[in-house]
């Protein structure tokens, strides 16, 4: 396990993102082998050791010196206790480490103690001036824009990252974005920029072009993605399509990697007795991954069984988590214990000759039940909800499995609340106060004979518990063709003018968030065939009653151009399956061209969606959108 804080209720922690950011891990590496054989003492004025420690253990000092007067005599984290930093003069060291990215501010205020003993500081890991857009505090969060996804080109898989130049929504009109590519083994295979200019603009970055540009053999790995330059937040938010070469009608869709490491995953469903399964393991940091360090067991359950292999530096492996539980199947889940070594897994199934992909999700180690959920104000109508598509029952089957998302939640009492498109309700479904090892899914399609939503909502009348970080995984096949997708996503408070906490949450600034701003990439040309896009939109509201909603969908060219707009109703609990090419012209469709996109905007309430792309065999995508 990484001893590293990689989150917490403030955000990300930068000092994760700087130490760990792969242009600095060799000089961290280096610093390590220069001080292997020295006694050295640590001056930490920012509270940075354990986690330089945690990603880089040989850096464990000798002893710790403090000019925190209350701090000397105390535990100092590491077996044994602070040392005034005045009293460093009469300490027999060899050396001095100041964790402090400022070199001459370190030397200006220790050099009359140290006595000629050489200092060393973290200025050797601070990134070159060029990726430093706002160089004082050189821990600005802007400054560690970054992300991961999986990335692969090989005979049978190609995959497209798609995004856009949401930056300029917050004043920045330029933006760089870099990018180094893993192989499967870590190796470095490529690394470029791409400039965008444009406000607004379309990014797509193609495996397949990029594996000819650098005139690279097949590929399975991850890229990293750095934005120099993003204001606003520092998240980096993507879709991840995958597509199948020749006969293979397999297509998938995946959300942003979420950039921090955490202890465990879920949202992994078994499989079925004719599916394989297997978790693509990838190692985020330049720290090998130990034998034995990640293990998978069924949700619930003590049974832990490990990955044997290590995983060296930034590798990707393919664990076949099925073969570790030949004796498990579909409805059961599984938890992955990740110890903070990589950011949030793929996972992929093979079944009957088709591929899908979809993502874990992260399970939250700081929060617990909390009763007063059970006693949230009538303002908040049915408070926490999670809402999904239920696509046309004559035509797909959904099936819907919550899964519980914090390692102290040992029980999910729950109910599906369903809705037709216009937000009319067709009754509920009680799934009853599920234990955390439940193997309970349900079929919507039995219970809705139109297409439109659900939600999922906490009810107590069996009593149980709840924490606020309600999730499901929710499985979509389509009847005729056999194919099948999966998303799965976590509960909010929707629509509602009282607030409770952080709810309900806003793309960006304070609740109550009742505004929508969400990308939909429009289809593609992939060999030949016209991939086309759809999202279905969706009007989650936790309390009743309200006007219709009035959406604006603006059609955008790759370069940012504002093409084309319609506007759209949604009632209340009601939903919307968008579909651009349905609501705009082929001609302003074409002058969009790949890399263009429909930016759903709307003042009166905040909507959530789903997206994805169907090709004309019954193969189709499907996970939830971003919003920015």
């Amino acid at each position: 396990m990484l001893n590293i804080r990689t989150f917490g209720p403030q955000g990300g922690n930068v000092l994760y993102k700087a130490l760990s950011h792969p242009l600095v891990v060799d000089r961290m590496r280096a610093l390590e082998h220069d001080l292997a054989d020295k006694k050295i003492a640590v001056y930490d004025p920012d509270g940075f050791l354990p986690t330089v420690v945690g990603l880089y253990p040989s850096l464990k000092p000798a002893l710790v010196v403090t000019h925190d007067t209350e701090q000397v005599g105390c535990d100092d984290g590491f077996g044994g206790t602070f040392q005034a930093i005045v009293d460093l003069p009469s300490v027999a060291v060899d050396g001095v480490l100041a964790l402090s990215f400022e070199h001459a501010k370190m030397v200006t205020r220790l050099e009359e103690i140290l006595k000629g003993r050489p200092l060393y500081t973290l200025e050797i890991a601070r990134l070159p001036a060029t990726f430093l857009p706002y160089p004082r505090p050189y821990l600005d969060k802007l400054n560690f824009a970054t992300n991961f996804s999986f990335f692969r080109d090989d005979d049978h898989f190609s995959t497209r990252l798609v995004t856009a130049n949401y930056w300029s929504q917050y004043g920045v009109h330029s933006v760089t974005y870099w990018f180094r590519l893993y192989d499967q083994k870590g190796h470095i295979l490529a690394e470029w920029e791409k400039h965008v200019d444009e406000d607004n603009a379309g990014v797509v970055v193609d495996s397949a072009e990029v594996r000819q540009r650098f005139e690279l053999p097949a590929f399975t790995g991850q890229l990293f993605v750095h934005v120099i330059g993003a204001k606003g937040h520092d998240v980096v938010k993507y879709a991840l399509d995958t597509f199948a070469h020749g006969d293979d009608p397999s297509l998938s869709v995946t959300h942003d990697a979420n950039a921090w490491p955490s202890m465990r995953y879920a949202t992994l469903p078994a499989p079925e007795k004719d599916e394989t399964l297997r978790v693509w393991l990838q190692n985020s940091h330049g720290t090998p991954i130990p034998s034995g360090e990640v293990t998978f067991n069924v949700m619930g359950e003590d049974d832990h069984r490990a990955v044997s292999q290590e995983v060296g530096p930034y590798e990707t492996v393919a664990v076949n988590v099925g073969a570790l539980f030949s004796d498990v199947a579909w409805p059961a889940q599984f938890e992955m214990r990740a110890g903070q070594h990589v950011v949030r897994p793929r996972y992929e199934i093979v079944q009957r000759g088709r591929t899908r992909i979809a993502h874990l999700n992260v399970e939250r180690s700081d929060i617990a039940p909390d009763p007063a959920i059970r006693q949230m104000s009538p303002s908040l109508g049915r408070g926490i909800i999670l809402p999904f598509p239920v696509l046309d029952p004559k035509e797909y089957e959904t099936f819907v499995q919550p899964n519980p998302m914090s390692e102290a939640l040992q029980t999910l009492p729950v109910r599906m609340d369903m809705f037709d498109e216009q937000g009319h309700k067709l009754g509920s479904h009680f799934f009853g106060n599920l234990p955390r090892n439940h193997r309970t899914v349900v079929a919507a399609h039995e219970l809705m004979t139109c297409p439109g939503h659900a939600d999922l909502v906490y009810d107590f009348r069996d009593g149980g518990e709840a924490d606020g970080w309600l999730h499901s995984l929710v499985r979509y096949r389509d009847r005729q063709s056999d194919h099948a997708a999966e998303t799965s996503f976590g509960g909010h408070i929707f629509n509602t003018l009282m607030t409770w906490r952080s709810e309900p949450q806003s793309y960006s600034g304070p609740p109550p968030g009742l505004t929508t701003r969400l990308f939909l990439k429009l289809g593609q040309k992939f060999e030949g065939e016209n991939l086309r896009s759809f999202c279905c939109l969706i009007y989650p509201s936790s309390a009743e009653g309200g006007k219709a909603s009035t959406t604006t969908l603006y059609l955008h060219a790759a370069n940012g151009e504002q093409l084309a707009q319609k506007t759209i109703t949604i009632n209340p609990s009601g939903s919307f399956m968008v579909r651009p090419h349905q609501l705009f012209s082929e001609n302003v469709l074409q002058k969009a061209g790949e890399g263009g996109y429909v930016l759903i905007r709307d003042l009166t309430c905040r909507l959530f969606g789903y997206h994805g792309l169907e090709n004309s065999v019954g193969g189709f995508s499907l996970d939830h959108m971003f919003g920015f």
